[in-house]
């Protein structure tokens, strides 16, 4: 799942430099938003959709477990 997940990044990279668009203002989704717009709200849904499977999949575990040192007990007290 994670080079899944990877494979989306990639993709969406590509997909970031939309060129096929820049010169067109046609078609307007809802008679208002011209395509170079509406495409990158669609764009932006995936970047968050893909930042969800990344934190999901690929997210260091050990950054979690936090455990207290217990070398610091003694300074811990002083502070209370």
């Amino acid at each position: 799942m994670k080079w899944l997940v990877f494979v989306f990044a990639a993709v969406l990279v590509v997909l970031h430099q939309d060129f096929w668009n820049w010169t067109k203002i046609e078609p307007l989704f809802l008679n208002v938003l011209p395509v170079g717009l509406w495409y990158h709200g669609l764009f932006a849904v995936a970047c968050a959709v893909l930042m969800f499977l990344l934190v999901q999949t690929a997210w260091p575990k050990h950054l979690e477990d936090v455990q207290p040192d217990p070398s610091n007990k003694n300074r811990d007290q002083e502070l209370h």
